[in-house]
């Protein structure tokens, strides 16, 4: 799980705005540059990294993934006590934990949260279906109870996607962003930053850190997330000392930031995996003969070489876990490879394709997404397919796909979490909104296996049935590069870049 991660324009935009929000950069500081303005902070709203990326400082989860991507205990104050049926979680809670508006933690936030959640999240949503209830049993417990198994409830619980609020702020639209996390917000100024400040009633989690898991401290007086667009600029913006740390800077830039003397790459090997999402709601590709003529007309090497450059941040892989997981099979993999745009042809016409536009939207606050588009272009439009590859910014991007009638493909990547069932093409609301019966019985096979051994075999019958539905083009696994400033340490790569336990420079 990881993520890829002005010069004088917003240098200067920056030096004519005043108060504390830009203060000078130094000791206790940590300037960071985003790809880009995030949609929202309320982190149930959209599944995005950007949003991740800052909300995680602020708000806190009932678990969250350790470092073999296994749940571990965040708010909760201990893994869960299941019923031999499986059908009922006792979840305690962590005493002593306070909210950033120094309100008490309990078990009513949870409850109100989690409902918010199941309304509102895409997972959440999905989750919703399977749950009969959930409810308080004192201030200190929260219970689950199911209609029937679902092995993956604590994987989900642990992403960022369902934190906890105070219950008191709930209701409609999040106007306060109040969570119990290590820093709160200060201030947020649109397009020009995010400014997140340490919270000293802080409580945080015991254990050695491991990934997300284990003693979290705000040692940076303050973490300030500046939107920058292109990546480029993160890069000049690295180099000139302006940032601390730069997020998904392109391969390209690898040489430079090595041999620079005041910074150092940072890699993170398997962050994840772009993939193509095709709308199987409305428009051309509800056609399932042409969603395989699209996989077929793809080079995934072509796409990836163009994306990365490098060999060395990249494979070209058709399955959906790399080697090395404990998910990785070859089953089910098919039309991957080269790339056919004469079979591809062939399934066009067969399919009946009316030479109607496909809609491909990208952006290039992900350069990698956009090189990505340009290829996937040029191979489709060699099979036959008419292509509009439309370039937005990637919020834009976040709301258009989120209409069914507004595309057809999206370019995207994922990271690989600790649960096959909590990958985006799972969910059934995730846009592109692929459902079939197939997946359906696949699915339920998996959720109610009970061993590891049966939850594998139940992994492989779900990828070659995602394989056969046609709902994505897997295109390749990346390395993911970002850039940090020496003198800055504590920093440990991570598919959502993380800044406690991180001291700043002096």
């Amino acid at each position: 799980m990881t993520k890829v991660l002005l010069a004088a324009g917003l240098a200067a935009l920056m030096a004519g705005t005043s108060g504390v929000a830009l203060a000078q950069s130094g000791k206790g500081v940590l300037t960071v540059a985003t790809i880009g303005e995030p949609p929202t902070l309320d982190a149930m709203q959209t599944p995005t990294d950007i949003v991740l990326t800052i909300t995680q400082h602020m708000f806190e989860t009932l678990y969250t993934y350790d470092d073999k991507w296994q749940p571990s205990p965040l708010l909760a104050a201990a893994m869960p006590e299941i019923s031999q049926d499986g059908l009922t979680y006792r979840i305690p809670l962590r005493q002593g934990v306070t909210f950033h508006d120094g309100s008490a933690f309990d078990s009513a936030d949870v409850v109100a949260s989690l409902k918010r959640w199941m309304e509102i999240n895409s997972k959440g949503r999905q989750v919703a279906q399977v749950i009969e209830s959930v409810a308080a049993d004192g201030d200190q417990t929260v219970v689950i109870k199911l209609k029937s198994r679902y092995s993956p409830l604590l994987a989900t619980l642990s992403q960022g996607w369902a934190p906890i609020f105070p219950s008191e702020k709930l209701g409609g639209e999040l106007k306060e962003f109040i969570g119990t996390g290590p820093y709160k917000l200060q201030e947020r100024r649109p397009d020009q930053y995010t400014q997140l400040v340490r919270f000293d009633g802080y409580k945080s989690p015991e254990g050695e850190p491991s990934n997300y898991a284990g003693r979290r401290e705000a040692i940076a007086g303050e973490v300030r997330f500046v939107p920058v667009p292109d990546a480029n600029t993160r890069v000049e913006g690295l180099l000139s000392g302006q940032y601390d740390y730069a997020d998904a800077l392109p391969v390209s830039a690898y040489e430079r930031v090595e041999s620079a003397s005041n910074v150092k790459p940072v890699i993170f090997e398997n962050a994840g995996w772009t993939s193509l999402n095709m709308n199987m709601a409305e428009g051309p590709l509800t056609s399932k003969p042409l969603r395989q003529a699209v996989q077929t007309a793809l080079n995934p090497s072509d796409m990836m070489l163009a994306a990365f450059s490098d060999e060395r941040f990249f494979s070209v892989d058709g399955a959906f876990y790399p080697e090395g997981f404990f998910w990785h099979t070859e089953d089910g993999v098919t039309r991957y490879g080269e790339g056919d745009p004469e079979a591809a042809a062939k399934l066009m016409k067969e399919a009946g394709y009316d030479g109607k536009p496909i809609r491909i939207l990208t952006s290039r606050q992900y350069e990698f997404h956009y090189k990505t588009g340009e290829v996937a272009k040029a191979y489709l439009e060699a099979a036959g397919f008419k292509v509009d590859l439309q370039v937005v910014d990637w919020a834009t991007l976040t709301t258009r796909r989120a209409d069914k009638g507004q595309w057809d493909i999206f370019i995207t990547h994922s990271n690989f979490p600790g649960d096959p069932t909590t990958l985006n093409t799972i969910t059934d609301t995730y846009p592109g909104w692929y459902t079939s019966d197939a997946k359906t019985k696949a699915v339920g096979t998996f959720l109610n296996a009970v061993s590891n051994d049966d939850r594998l075999a139940a992994w492989k019958t779900i990828q070659t049935t995602i394989y056969d539905d046609a709902p994505l083009v897997k295109v390749g696994n990346f390395n993911a590069l970002g850039g940090l400033a020496n003198g800055v340490s504590g920093y440990q790569a991570a598919y959502w870049p993380r800044f406690w336990n991180v001291t700043p420079k002096s």
